[in-house]
């Protein structure tokens, strides 16, 4: 069977990122797309070959043409438009951060089990060769029993997010549900949950240190995952220069790779060093989309369905709680006042 898709909100991740996957991918046919901007819809069912473009979500959701949906709005609208399909009797694939905070994720999943039609993520790193191949060297022993794991990511304040007047919906946390820890963390997060088992006992701390919007720009956390396995992360949005770590140490090895790009996977052990690549797709959420293909013909299952993408949202709410509720102080003048 071809599984035809309908996508809500065609907007930049859509033209390379996952867009023309649902073209190729075997048994998918991209069939229609949605943006609130009718010119804007137009001109992407133009340029990306698609038959039927609509302004209204739920034209799209209605077409009878569509088999299924693709949510690749702002996470403020992810439960509004996933609902909206899964009432339908359509399959929703959504784009992460899943929602912006765990009760929405547990209101989707009601309504996927309600409404008996799978909800996906677009954790797409499960289905990455490059993550696949670290599994394999975990599950392989490459480094022994992992004891603990440490993520450090760094970059420097981008322009981009530095203008009051013309704000990034990524760092806009009424949009977004938080910052670039929402935008870019989760996939670390995501990624730690499918190598080496759920998050726990998950301790955090956000500040905003540059001031140049709203949501948080700094966040420490630590947590334990696995079989007690140990874990800290750092990220730095207003820092000098780029790191993009995550380090697995085990009792014979340790592993260091990148949640980002595709740099080397290093592998030391007392076998010595080896370094592996393994390259991206050109549109990088392709394996995953092949995936929920085959599950919705029922030939196999996607590693990243709603209950996983809902752990990390947990996640992030246990480490974002504080600092999201100072943001509400900060906003209706009550206890607290703002951010330290």
């Amino acid at each position: 069977m071809t599984v035809r898709w309908g996508i809500l909100g065609c907007g930049a991740v859509t033209e390379a990122k996952s867009g023309p996957a649902f073209a190729k991918v075997p048994g998918s046919a991209l069939v229609a797309v949605m943006r609130r901007d009718a010119a804007l819809a137009e001109d992407y069912a133009r340029r990306h070959g698609v038959p039927r473009w609509h302004a209204d979500a739920q034209a799209l959701i209605d077409d009878p043409g569509v088999d299924a949906v693709y949510v690749a709005t702002p996470p403020s609208t992810h439960c509004q438009y996933a609902l909206m399909a899964m009432a339908a009797g359509k399959p929703v694939y959504v784009e992460k951060p899943m929602a912006m905070d765990a009760a929405e994720c547990d209101a989707m999943l009601r309504a996927s089990r309600e409404h008996g039609v799978p909800l996906f993520v677009a954790y797409y790193r499960r289905a990455l060769p490059r993550f696949l191949l670290i599994r394999d060297l975990l599950a392989d022993g490459a480094i022994g029993t992992p004891r603990s794991v440490g993520v450090h990511y760094t970059r420097e304040l981008q322009p981009i997010y530095c203008d009051p007047r013309n704000l990034s919906w990524r760092v806009r946390p009424e949009v977004s549900g938080g910052g670039l820890f929402v935008d870019l963390g989760s996939h670390t997060l995501d990624i730690l949950d499918f190598l080496l088992g759920p998050l726990r006992n998950v301790t955090g701390e956000a500040s905003n240190r540059a001031g140049a919007y709203p949501a948080e720009d700094t966040v420490s956390m630590a947590f334990t995952c696995g079989d007690g396995i140990r874990g800290t992360g750092e990220w730095d949005f207003n820092a000098t220069g780029h790191r993009d770590e995550i380090e697995i140490v085990g009792d014979r090895g340790r592993l260091r790779f990148a949640t980002f790009g595709d740099g080397s996977i290093v592998h030391e052990a007392d076998s010595g060093r080896h370094e592996h690549r393994v390259a991206n797709p050109a549109h990088i959420q392709q394996p995953l989309i092949e995936s929920i293909v085959r599950q919705l013909n029922g030939e196999g299952r996607c590693p990243s369905m709603g209950d996983t993408a809902a752990r990390t949202t947990r996640v992030i709410d246990a480490v974002l709680g504080d600092y999201r509720a100072g943001l509400r102080d900060a906003a209706s003048g009550g206890p607290g006042g703002g951010i330290v």
